[in-house]
């Protein structure tokens, strides 16, 4: 085998991984990497404009595929850059592998030109963070950091001097096989027996899903058929478990519609399936609760448990099934699916009256439109603010759609950089970046990125010209809103200048025909709609306690909701109750 550079060694090992790609932005310190990256035909290196949007780029992948995807961020600021995009990934449990290179190894602790401590800086957002400070910890260092990233679900950090990585790699350094995939976890008899006869005892049961039950779909609704119980889900649940579910009863949390609120109040056995669902001010605290996770660290840290139960959702109901006895008593769903129908009957008129003509477009039916219009298999990647609230409560989900957005971490202007990630993935598939002005804002250099390459991706930007998010939180607090305003361009003329398909829509009945031009485009688009910023969210039920650092507003200018074809689903759910 011919000699290899550290640096070489470093790519060909992250091959092997199977990573395919490099997100980053050149610089000194990394250039050995990059240019080992150019001779190996295996991964590509991808240029973003900002390190922050390699980041999130290499999340929305991981998130995607489930398997390592990478990025690199050049010594000092550049490697910093990675930051926000890492603790995204990390809180959204994406096997990420992030190359920090850093100052010659000879400077580092004297306060070199751009010298930071990476393998410090990282370790909030990591499973693992080290740095190599001697050819002989190769490959061994970068072996344990994937295993970690890949093993735990999250991020690990390798920080490498440039000088390091020019050197030779060691001679004869054992290189082991990688993990490159997790294994299902199987709870215990006893765990599996208690819950049983928890669930036999309870008169009334309700899951409440997560994005843990992925791949569980057939098995949630096998167990609530049996146990003829309710099932909600949270914002991150809602792709997993929505569609198809006859047992229905909407979403709970600060974007909630539905009776799921009342269904996981009104139980005597609350068992939540794969979620980390983090207000806890939405959870009851005077009903039984089982909790059911594959990562032990989640069990209890929400809610105070009566059962905690280690193990993949998947693999824990099917174990369970046969154990526990056929539930026949129906009254409790019944009255559950009846209250969500009804909840939805009286929201829906809120972009079903007469929007097609009211100016500024209500955003409510900026999301209708587009979910009609969008692929059945597209990728959606979600703003946080406003935007999360407009895709929680009108995108359809069918078990082919995905649906990223900072979900866990609530980053401001996620959804393009992701984007970029999830149609490296895929050209063939559709991907529409549901953006807000504020948040295409802050990262629009990499619009350029999508031009650069010719990526296909459909920007849908909900431009209302403020932080309308912030704008709620300060009505909360009693305060004027402030500093919340933005002075927007053009952004269809900017796209257009770039190089890309831009069209601005200003009226209601321009928007389908824009959608539809912007998807039929072979390449970036940008579909610019002036929104209505008096169009805000209030969930279901609310309470002084639930305001606390959350945008509800007090007073009538808020919307109360739309839901979108999900009451079509609600009417279709009624049939299923007896008729008396």
């Amino acid at each position: 085998m011919a000699k290899q550079t550290v640096a070489e060694q470093f790519v060909d090992i992250l091959s092997r991984a199977g990573v395919r790609r490099l997100y980053g932005v050149v610089g000194d310190s990394l250039n050995p990497v990059v240019d080992a990256v150019r001779r190996h035909s295996a991964i590509d290196w991808i240029q973003v404009r900002h390190e922050e949007v390699a980041a999130f780029a290499a999340g929305a992948e991981a998130q995607l595929t489930g398997t390592l995807a990478a990025c690199a961020g050049s010594c000092g600021p550049g490697n910093l850059h990675l930051i926000n995009g890492l603790f995204d990934a990390h809180r959204s449990m994406a096997p990420v592998l992030a190359l920090a290179s850093h100052i010659p190894s000879s400077e580092i602790g004297t306060s070199f030109f751009q010298e930071t401590h990476p393998d410090r800086l990282f370790t909030e957002c990591s499973h693992y963070s080290e740095l190599i400070s001697s050819t002989k910890q190769m490959p061994r260092v970068l072996q344990t950091a994937i295993q970690h990233a890949i093993g735990q679900s999250g991020v690990a950090v390798v920080s490498l001097p440039g000088d390091i990585a020019a050197e030779q790699a060691p001679e004869r350094a054992i290189e082991h096989a990688l993990v490159t995939a997790r294994p299902s976890v199987r709870p215990g008899d006893d765990e599996i027996d208690k819950l049983a006869r928890m669930i036999d005892e309870a008169g009334k049961v309700t899951l409440f899903c997560g994005s843990g039950t992925a791949g569980a779909h057939s098995e949630v609704m096998e167990f609530a058929e049996r146990v003829k119980s309710p099932v909600g889900h949270a914002l991150r649940g809602k792709e997993w478990i929505q569609y198809d579910n006859p047992y229905d009863v909407g979403m709970s949390g600060l974007l909630g519609y539905g009776a799921a609120y009342e269904a996981t109040h009104e139980c005597d056995l609350l068992i939540l399936l794969g979620t980390d669902f983090p207000y806890n001010a939405f959870l009851p605290d005077d009903v039984e609760i089982v909790q059911v996770d594959v990562r032990p660290e989640h069990l209890g840290r929400r809610s105070q448990l009566d059962l905690a139960v280690w193990g993949d959702v998947r693999e824990t109901l099917r174990c369970l099934i046969p154990r526990v006895r056929l539930k026949t008593d129906r009254r409790f769903l019944d009255r559950m699916l009846k209250k969500h129908a009804d909840a939805l009957e009286g929201v829906v008129k809120a972009y079903t009256r007469k929007v097609e003509k009211r100016t500024p477009i209500h955003p409510e039916f900026v999301a209708a439109v587009l979910d009609e219009e969008a692929a059945d298999d597209a990728v959606f990647t979600v703003d946080t603010g406003m935007c999360n609230v407009w895709a929680a409560r009108y995108l359809t989900p069918n078990g082919r759609r995905r649906v990223i957005g900072s979900f866990s971490h609530g980053s401001m202007a996620n959804a393009l950089p992701q984007a970029i990630g999830a149609q490296f993935l895929d050209r063939g598939r559709q991907v529409v970046s549901m953006s807000g002005d504020g948040g295409f804002a802050m990262l629009m250099g990499d619009f350029l990125t999508l031009v650069q390459y010719d990526l296909p991706v459909k920007v849908v930007l909900f431009n209302n010209s403020a932080l309308a998010m912030v704008e709620l939180e300060m009505l909360v607090s009693g305060l004027p809103s402030y500093g919340t305003t933005n002075r927007n361009p053009d952004f269809a003329a900017i796209a257009r200048a770039a190089g890309a398909h831009g069209v601005r829509v200003e009226k209601p009945k321009q928007l389908r025909g824009a959608l539809r031009e912007a998807f039929a485009h072979k390449g970036p688009a940008l579909v610019d709609v002036v929104t209505d910023p008096h169009a805000l969210s209030i969930p279901p039920k609310i309470s002084a306690e639930m305001v606390s650092g959350f945008a509800l507003s007090a007073g009538k200018m808020v919307l109360a909701g739309g839901v979108g074809r999900m009451l079509q689903m609600a009417r279709s759910n009624l049939r299923n109750i007896p008729r008396l």
